[in-house]
């Protein structure tokens, strides 16, 4: 069987793939961020990363926000055949999120490293929790422990401004091609196993995130504001 070649142009790709891929649900092959075969698998969105100072009084631990990917708006990917859009639909994570036997177990890394955890869904002392809002899949770990050398290591990069990105790891559950082969729409993934990650590098433009001591408790807390330069990292979609 004779290899199809990697086609920079974003029609010619798009009519390459119509003509080879079976069916409009088939995931996309080799899916990464970047149009050498080399890079990862994802979608990059820039974010604001905030650390505030610790006020008199306040509990030492600290606490991050973020979304992880924001629904219905297009970033660019690329697979075999050459450059393409990627949308994730505002339902994709309704059913992994409501999973509860087992219950979900996701983690918040670093860079994607399983032994560099800092939060978890299944840990009550560092929990993690994963939300649907207005935005799209939002993060929140209110118990960071600064004692962490991992949470040690990565605050004053965030406060600097060196680390600014989020990312998460997932599979593609289902999905399908527009009928022109121009954008892939992930209309379900899964998390259960996966992780929420902060990374190095990222790109597609739209979430948020902040890392941060703790102000008010939870019932007096507003959530941070959204922000313009909002950026994560939707990285390493695993598919089977």
């Amino acid at each position: 069987m004779t290899v199809p070649m990697i086609i920079r142009d974003r029609g010619e790709a798009a009519a390459e793939r119509q003509q080879l891929i079976a069916a409009r649900h088939m995931r996309p092959s080799q899916r990464r961020s970047g149009e050498n075969a080399g890079t990862s698998r994802g979608a990059r969105v820039p974010a604001d990363v905030e650390l505030r100072a610790k006020a008199a009084g306040e509990s030492s631990y600290l606490e991050f926000f973020g979304h992880a990917t924001v629904f219905e708006r297009g970033y660019d990917m690329w697979d075999w055949y050459g450059p393409y859009t990627e949308v994730v639909d505002e339902h994709a994570a309704d059913k992994t999120l409501a999973q509860t036997e087992p219950p979900l177990d996701v983690t918040l890394n670093l860079g994607h490293d399983q032994m560099r955890r800092i939060a978890s869904t299944i840990a009550p002392e560092r929990l993690l929790t994963l939300s649907i809002d207005d935005t799209g899949l939002a993060v929140e770990a209110l118990q960071l422990d600064p004692a962490d050398h991992d949470v040690s290591y990565i605050a004053p990069k965030l406060r600097s401004g060196l680390i600014t990105e989020m990312s998460f790891a997932f599979r593609i559950v289902r999905g399908q091609w527009s009928p022109d082969y121009t954008e892939y729409r992930i209309m379900e993934f899964d998390l259960h196993r996966g992780d929420v990650a902060i990374v190095g590098y990222g790109a597609s433009p739209h979430t948020d995130g902040a890392l941060r001591n703790p102000t008010p408790p939870p019932a007096e807390r507003t959530a941070p504001a959204d922000s313009e330069r909002a950026r994560a990292l939707l990285e390493l979609a695993l598919t089977d």
